[in-house]
């Protein structure tokens, strides 16, 4: 039913939705561990067969181009982490049904300060070929030993018929992944039944995702609804639902956790939720990107440039973890050659439409904000951030292509070590911050490096990666950095994806290649990875995801040929 039914009729049918779940509980507490995992599988086929629609769909409510290689991040970010998410999932329960822990076929380390590290990726050696150079840790709290990692691994599925209740999902629309990754960790990682309010924007996706979710929405387990903010508060206040997830802004959750106006932040100032239930929540923020100065050759300017610009402008930039401030050195002797870089990156990079509501506005008000700002196209650029004063640009996801540039003083140490606690205390938002450092200078700063990812206070780190890379990663975290409450929300509260199933993981760390290859080989790196499919330079960037999203609904040595090649195209 489309949001121009009825209110009454779109209520009741959120009423059915909700007493089919109740239903539907004990029906999913029935089901052992090899049916749920042949009902993901089936997710997993359908997700396969029902690609190349899905990306339509998402190119469809974004204006893109049909043969656009934008396209590229509706695959890249569409299909292809359910795809790699549901087949990490399904192992893990696998590994449980043998009476295993999922973590058992992962290697640990020791990270700094008492932690442990699982190593997520590489794992196979598909993931050593197309991913090669990049890494990934999921850094466990302080003092976690690795015996009760692997032996809490699993979570609510170690209980199966043990359920949780109905929750709601109210879905993201911006990345078309979200919604249903959200939906498979509530089901799987806490047994609850779920039923997913679609963002208005994403209401063309619905006969995609019933489609995709059929196998669990035949099962009980699932309903989807569209519908604007009166069926999502319909929904959250329900006396039958008992947990409420979320993914958008800080904003958002407070409008819905304490409600708006004068009253909501009254109830916000004296703790007093207007929802009394559990609520979980992946939130944005501005996440930062921090240059250390080095010697880099007019190469690794140019990519790192485009890197930068990438973090901005990747889906038209409106991503949680999109980087808004990148953070120089204002002793470096090349800033004012990386900046020139960043400005053609920021002017070269594809145009498109601004599709997410309010984007306009939000450019408008960071032009009206700053008087020195640049307006490149459609985007804006802040190079003139004070650094004792540097405004909302720090403090408000404008969740839009506004890129901010702040400058600190100091050799690469000291720098590094300011950058750090600016980032942890100036910045909103724990979901992601991005390092970027030539390979010397890591050397260079030898155990410092773990020391100031060990002091950043953010859920994903990213070192000459972006940390987008981590949200693509299935067995890694996602989610803000531990520890927030409703009343101080960030970037939201819980992690999802996780197909390991780790019981409170702290943070993932990103490790990518700072040049692409070939180059990378030529100053020994091991990286064989070309320029990245998820650039906004990347002219094969369509024909590589859909390459990629079709080896992951079926993973095999013969299609690797075509993915190599056309990743070296781009």
């Amino acid at each position: 039913m489309t949001t121009s039914a009825p209110a009454a009729d779109r209520l009741a049918e959120a009423d059915r939705a909700v007493a089919d779940l109740v239903r539907g509980e004990s029906a999913w507490a029935a089901l052992g561990l090899a049916r749920r995992r042949e009902l993901l599988e089936r997710v997993h086929t359908a997700a396969g067969e029902h690609a190349a629609a899905w990306v339509r769909a998402a190119a469809a409510y974004k204006r893109l181009p049909h043969d656009s290689p934008l396209t590229g991040e509706e695959w890249i970010t569409g299909p292809y982490p359910v795809l790699t998410g549901t087949g990490a999932l399904a192992a893990s329960i696998r590994a449980l049904e043998a009476g295993r822990s999922p973590v058992d076929a992962f290697t640990t380390r020791p990270a700094p300060g008492g932690r442990v590290a699982v190593r997520v990726l590489p794992h196979s050696v598909y993931d050593r070929l197309l991913l090669s150079g990049f890494s990934a840790d999921v850094w466990m709290p302080p003092g976690v030993t690795t015996d009760e990692i692997r032996d809490r691994a699993g979570l609510a599925l170690r209980r199966p018929k043990e359920t949780g209740g109905v929750g709601v999902v109210l879905g993201a629309g911006n990345i078309t992944s979200i919604p249903v990754l959200d939906v498979l960790y509530e089901l799987y990682a806490h047994n609850r039944v779920v039923v997913l309010k679609l963002n208005p924007v994403t209401d063309g996706l619905l006969t995609v995702f019933r489609a995709v979710l059929a196998p669990l929405i035949d099962a009980g387990a699932v309903r989807i609804l569209t519908g604007g903010a009166d069926i999502g508060t319909h929904l959250v206040h329900h006396p039958d639902v008992g947990h409420v997830h979320m993914t958008g802004s800080a904003v958002t959750h407070d409008a819905i956790v304490f409600g708006t106006g004068t009253a909501g932040a009254d109830r916000k100032r004296a703790g007093t939720p207007l929802l009394d239930k559990p609520v979980t929540s992946e939130l944005g923020g501005v996440s930062p990107t921090l240059v250390l100065p080095g010697n880099w050759s007019d190469a690794d300017l140019r990519f790192q440039a485009e890197h930068v610009a990438t973090q901005r402008l990747h889906n038209g930039g409106y991503n949680c973890v999109a980087s808004q401030v990148v953070v120089l050195s204002s002793g470096w002797a090349q800033k004012d050659r990386f900046l020139a870089h960043l400005r053609a990156a920021l002017a070269n990079a594809p145009a498109r439409p601004a599709y997410y509501p309010g984007s306009d506005d939000r450019v408008a008000q960071a032009l009206t904000e700053y008087a020195g700002a640049r307006r490149i196209g459609d985007r804006v650029l802040i190079e003139d951030l004070d650094a004792r004063d540097p405004g909302p640009a720090l403090t408000t996801e404008y969740f839009a292509p506004v890129l901010g540039v702040l400058e600190l003083p100091g050799d690469p140490a000291t720098f590094l070590d300011d950058a750090v606690t600016t980032a942890n205390e100036r910045f909103a938002g724990t979901l992601g911050v991005n390092l970027i450092a030539h390979p010397r200078t890591l050397a260079a700063l030898g155990p410092a490096l773990d020391e100031a990812i060990a002091r950043l206070r953010y859920g994903t780190v990213a070192v000459n990666a972006w940390t987008g890379v981590g949200y693509l990663t299935a067995t890694a975290s996602w989610g803000a950095f531990p520890g927030h409450t409703v009343d101080d929300v960030q970037s939201g509260i819980g992690v999802v994806h996780n197909a390991l199933l780790l019981d409170g993981p702290e943070r993932t760390v990103v490790r990518g290649p700072f040049r692409p290859a070939p180059r990378s080989l030529l100053h020994g790196e091991p990286s064989l990875s070309p320029k990245p499919p998820w650039f906004v330079t990347n002219r094969t960037a369509a024909t590589t995801g859909r390459l990629l999203s079709g080896f992951a609904a079926a993973p095999r040595w013969s299609a690797l040929p075509g993915i190599f090649a056309s990743a070296l195209r781009g």
